[in-house]
């Protein structure tokens, strides 16, 4: 038996970010780092010292390879990663944006190895118990069989009694329609017990405009908690218990990268959450570490180690 505090699931990417401003064309020199919503997740949790499984698929190759060396520097395990001789590992070219804009992401992940995914590979790993689950919206959209793997982890983690943390992650070029992402992706976020959209996605899949609706909407799905990520306003925090409040954002001196700063958000609530905070202080502290996200230029170089949490105040 695998004891977890978190088991998260998902596809490992290279990221080669661009080193200087302009057009992907024309860029001659990159820096790699490792990518991936829910690798940067189980990466952040297991930096504040919580037991992370991370199950990914990645190929046998030199990105594979790295990708293996940096979860074993952050201390994720090996048993529920395969190594894919066939499937190549999917990688990301991101452009340098300024001035707080997001930067440009060209993905190269069609047929990768983390695609080839599915329940049965998973359960092939062993018995493994987690008090918490976290999935996103990324690996259902990657085939039939990711889909199966997310919606097995989420209704396997609800029977048991265990908390099931969504992050809808919309990534809608990876769809087949529109119509089958926004069906699909609240399907999950009804299995689960806290949802995080942000603004932006929230009024996709749920036709509100408003952070208060959009909230309403989940906890009508079933959602015990809701958290809209509202950017430089914060974060709005609701529950089934009648909680209805605004975080504000925390401060940010210079914004180098959005690109992950939803992952560190993420990566505040699951954390507080596990160690006993309520939804309100929860949601601050993932205000805190998306903040620090942003002024970082790998999508997992911002996120904190315990002792830099507390230098936050989180």
């Amino acid at each position: 038996m695998i004891e977890l505090d978190v088991l998260t699931a998902g596809e490992a990417l290279v990221v080669l970010a661009a080193e200087a401003p302009g057009a992907l064309e024309h860029v001659e020199r990159f820096r790699r780092f490792s990518a991936g919503a829910e690798l940067n997740v189980a990466i952040g949790l297991a930096r504040l010292g919580l037991r992370v499984g991370y199950a990914s698929r990645v190929g046998d190759d030199a990105f594979g390879r790295f990708l293996l060396a940096q979860m074993e520097r952050e201390g994720l395990s090996h048993e529920l990663v395969t190594v894919d001789p066939a499937r190549s590992t999917g990688f990301m070219l991101k452009s340098l944006a300024s001035g707080g804009a997001d930067p440009r992401i060209d993905y190269y992940r069609r047929g990768s190895a983390a695609s080839a995914m599915d329940a049965a590979g998973l359960a092939a790993a062993g018995p493994v118990a987690a008090r918490h689950v976290h999935l996103t919206g990324i690996l259902p959209a990657l085939s039939a069989g990711c889909r199966e793997l997310a919606s097995t982890l989420a209704a396997s983690a609800r029977a048991q009694g265990r908390r099931v943390s969504f992050d809808p992650n919309l990534r809608p070029g990876l769809w087949p329609s529109h119509d089958e992402m926004v069906a699909t992706v609240n399907a999950l976020a009804a299995q689960a017990d806290v949802v995080l959209p942000g603004l932006s996605e929230g009024r996709l899949l749920t036709g509100h405009d408003r952070a208060e609706d959009i909230a309403a909407f989940y906890l009508g799905l079933g959602a015990g908690a809701v958290v809209v990520k509202l950017g430089a306003q914060g974060a709005f925090c609701a529950d089934r218990g009648g909680l209805r409040a605004l975080e504000p954002s925390a401060p940010v001196r210079d914004v180098v990268d959005t690109v992950g700063a939803g992952d560190g958000f993420a990566v505040g609530v699951i954390s507080g959450l596990l160690e006993g905070l309520d939804l309100r202080a929860a949601t601050r502290r993932g205000n805190a570490i998306g903040a620090r996200m942003v002024q970082f230029p790998g999508d997992s170089d911002g996120l904190p180690t315990r002792p830099e949490l507390d230098s936050l105040g989180a």
